[in-house]
């Protein structure tokens, strides 16, 4: 948007556009066509004036922050600014490039010394799933491990790396020791460069700020629950189709593609009114970074390429994170339970960051109703 059609939009005038601007509410960058000028996003506009329009009526201002609204708690780990993921400042784009998991766990949990590890190797929980092995190992954990509350910072960094050291163990099914990435290629059978693919997805992936799963993960650690409690509580909500499980429905599109063609399937969920999962973020109006950043580390699968061209073409957005972690399961030949594996196994990290921020706070998470029900007689 050019500043007048800003202006007109906000009912704002210059000098108040610009103090949006400065204080990262409003996108802008220089108008190519004339350097003197700014563009304004068009997405951070319509919302701003989206709250104008609604006010701040408290009641308003809550029902709203429950889908994709105005924040609901404060945070240090992570923030969504300018199309952009990043992880206590850093760029989660540029970290996945050049540093490991475990190394970007610790930057979540604010954590500057070394991870420390119990003698004895975890063993591998039983399942024949990587996914009922992951509810099991934390299960267990919450059942035996200590409350957050009241505990020491370094404490807490102890029993969160043994927790994502046995997550891991979870994960690959079997014992080990070392980064995850490379535990992970080995029981899936990859090589080095898979192994590189793998820590990369890990790395983006390990938080997003206050999603579905990880606001679980927060109200458990709120009440004082463990580590591994309130982990199991962002599992729980990451398994729902809605989350975690959108890498199943866009396995589903991707077999729509096979038998009848990009165009054809992408025209067919038109007609039904169903837009093909896998395509545009609420949080990323001009493309996820994260699904950019993987699909640009490996070539393409030719059926995923296509899709993503004809989903493009149709209105639907750029590929998100979900349909990039089924394009890396296909080029890897990785089980195909692998894209929860990965997404699960890495917001691990985040859970247990934000467990831990919520448990200094020495609050508890505890919202109230709008009810709509019988009168209350």
């Amino acid at each position: 948007m050019s500043a007048a059609e800003a202006m007109a939009a906000l009912g704002v005038r210059r000098q108040t556009l610009y103090a949006y601007v400065s204080r990262g509410r409003i996108a802008a960058e220089t108008d190519a066509a004339d350097p003197r000028r700014s563009r304004y996003s068009a997405a951070d506009v319509k919302l701003m004036a989206e709250r104008k329009r609604r006010g701040r009526k408290a009641a308003d201002v809550a029902q709203s922050a429950i889908a994709w609204g105005e924040p609901v708690l404060e945070s240090a780990i992570t923030t969504v600014a300018h199309g952009r993921l990043f992880y206590r400042g850093q760029d989660a784009v540029a970290l996945a490039a050049t540093h490991d998991f475990e190394a970007v766990s610790r930057l979540l949990r604010g954590q500057t010394n070394a991870d420390l590890f119990p003698a004895q190797l975890a063993p591998s929980p039983k399942g024949k799933t990587a996914r009922a092995r992951l509810f099991t190992a934390l299960a267990t954990r919450a059942a035996i491990d200590l409350p957050l509350a009241g505990r020491s910072p370094n404490a807490l960094f102890v029993e969160a790396a043994s927790l994502l050291d046995q997550v891991v163990t979870a994960a690959a099914g079997q014992e080990g020791r070392g980064p995850a990435h490379e535990r992970l290629a080995a029981a899936w059978g990859c090589d080095a460069d898979g192994a590189n693919l793998i820590r990369r997805a890990l790395v983006l992936l390990a938080d997003h700020e206050l999603n579905a799963s990880t606001f679980a993960a927060r109200v458990a650690a709120s009440t004082g629950a463990s580590l591994a409690a309130s982990a199991l509580a962002g599992l729980a909500a990451l398994s729902g189709p809605l989350h975690g499980g959108m890498a199943s429905r866009v396995e589903s599109f991707l077999a729509e593609v096979k038998r009848g063609g990009a165009e054809a399937a992408t025209a067919a969920r038109l007609m039904r009114g169903e837009p093909p999962p896998g395509f545009g973020h609420p949080l990323y109006p001009e493309g996820d970074p994260r699904a950019l950043a993987l699909l640009g580390a490996f070539e393409t699968p030719k059926r995923w390429a296509a899709a993503a061209k004809a989903a493009e073409e149709a209105g639907f957005g750029r590929p998100n994170i979900d349909f990039a972690l089924t394009a890396l399961a296909k080029h890897l030949a990785l089980p195909q339970d692998a894209p929860f594996t990965l997404f699960a196994t890495a917001r691990c990290a985040g859970w247990i960051a934000h467990a831990v921020e919520q448990s200094g706070t020495g609050r508890l998470i505890r919202p109230r109703a709008r009810y709509v029900g019988l009168p209350a007689l």
